[in-house]
């Protein structure tokens, strides 16, 4: 098998091959998120307060369905990793061609289920008037174009389960500055608005697709693409469905808590809206060290625990999550000193800026929890064991989540209390990750048929 563009990580000093495949898989990351951030600055510097609530204000719905067929794509990951790390090129091929597959069933299925829901979500949501028509024009033509979401998603996971992170960001930087210039062509010269963004996002993500494909299609190694054989192979689905639901569940979980969270913040009106989705925003880039450390951790822990490497394992997922609490700390600590100088790159209305600097300072000081629960997610998911990160968001970023924000609602007529719903349940999920990974054998996830 060559190798040359792939990286075993089951060799070679541990935290070198760890920065090593972080970084591009930060860099690349860095670069997705800035397609949504740009949207939101072009239409927030050019066309009005109303349309940035209404770009901003739907990302959770967005989430609520793609979350669930991204997290399954994690289980294709972890099952391409598994045998990857073991050597095992036949069981690679299959894993590989059944995640495409898969991948484009769920683009379909998640075209009509968007297009066809947007109206009634975005009601039952309490979207404000004045950015309803907006908000919906935005969310029907990012679902018309889903299916360059799903199979980007799907090419990424190959690529990092074999240890090539550095492909996908050369994608997502071209891709990205394609994004950049059609947001400004389509809302400055074409003056098409709100629609134009979520056209320049579809058009710039099929380009990732394209790249990513094309340079898929001529791998060298198992995991080389080849159409005649994208096909269910039902034996590695059920594979990637019992790693993967898990995952893909706990998404839409959270995603759904977060809708009623963005319900609530709705409800306080399009200026609390845009405030709020200006810091979400922020938060994304948060999001960035941390998610490329967890995805890290699942592709480390899943290589070596198909090769056997238990203790490498354990050393690998040691440092994962130290780094990730320092790396989140640091960036807390930035975001609460210059909060509304960063919420005023979105939007000068006051009230907005007032409301995003509150979230932005009431969570800094808490990013450790989100560092800690995220990567220790990825290492369970790494080791087979996705059903513990279901169940331990599900508890804490969900069904707690949704009940602090119906009792607070009814207590107190102040967004200030609902920011509170973040930091409370990144703690709860935090204590829930540390004692199940102090207190259980999970280096033996991939070697059980069933998880404890």
């Amino acid at each position: 098998m060559k190798q040359s563009q792939t990286t075993l990580m089951t060799e070679g000093k541990i935290s070198t091959k760890i920065i090593r495949f972080a970084l591009p898989v930060f860099l690349g990351n860095l670069f997705q998120q800035l397609y949504n951030l740009i949207d939101a600055l072009v239409v927030g510097n050019f066309v009005s307060t109303q349309a940035l609530a209404a770009i901003t204000s739907t990302g959770s719905l967005v989430f609520l369905l793609v979350g669930f067929f991204s997290g399954t794509f994690t289980g294709a990951g972890v099952v391409i990793s598994k045998f990857f790390g073991a050597r095992d090129d036949e069981s690679v091929s299959k894993a590989v061609h059944t995640s495409i597959a898969f991948a484009l069933i769920s683009g379909l299925v998640l075209t009509v289920v968007g297009t066809i829901l947007s109206p009634q979500i975005l009601r039952l949501m309490q979207t404000p008037d004045d950015v309803y028509d907006l908000a919906l024009s935005y969310v029907r033509i990012q679902f018309l174009g889903i299916m360059g979401v799903v199979l980007y998603n799907s090419a990424n996971g190959i690529f990092q389960a074999v240890g090539d992170s550095k492909h996908p960001l050369y994608f997502l930087m071209i891709s990205s500055l394609a994004n950049v210039v059609l947001d400004i062509a389509f809302v400055t010269i074409f003056d098409w608005g709100v629609p134009g963004v979520a056209v320049a996002t579809i058009i710039a993500q099929f380009l990732s697709v394209g790249l990513a494909f094309a340079k898929l299609s001529k791998a060298e190694g198992p995991h080389r693409v080849q159409l005649k054989k994208i096909a269910i192979d039902r034996k590695m689905l059920r594979q990637i469905i019992r790693i993967g639901l898990p995952s893909g569940i706990q998404n839409s979980v959270i995603a759904f808590a977060n809708v009623i969270v963005q319900s609530s913040i709705n409800a306080f009106g399009s200026a609390a809206a845009a405030g709020y989705g200006a810091s979400a925003k922020l938060e994304g880039f948060v999001f960035i060290p941390i998610t490329s450390l967890a995805m890290s951790m699942s592709t480390f822990v899943g290589q070596n625990l198909g090769a056997r490497n238990y203790e490498r394992a354990r050393k690998g997922a040691s440092f994962g999550i130290i780094s990730c609490i320092l790396i989140s700390e640091a960036i807390g600590v930035a975001t609460y000193i210059f909060a509304p100088q960063l919420i005023k790159l979105f939007t000068d209305d006051p009230s907005s800026v007032l409301a995003g600097a509150a979230k932005n300072r009431i969570t800094a000081f808490f990013y450790f929890a989100l560092a800690l629960s995220h990567t220790m997610a990825g290492i369970l998911r790494g080791a087979g064991k996705s059903k513990i990160p279901m169940f331990v968001m599900l508890g804490s970023w969900c069904i707690f989540r949704v009940f602090y924000i119906q009792v607070i609602a009814k207590l107190f007529d102040d967004i200030i209390f609902v920011f509170w719903a973040y930091p409370i349940t990144w703690m709860l999920s935090t204590v829930a990750f540390i004692i199940y990974y102090l207190k259980s054998d999970w280096v033996h996830g991939l070697d059980a048929s069933s998880e404890t």
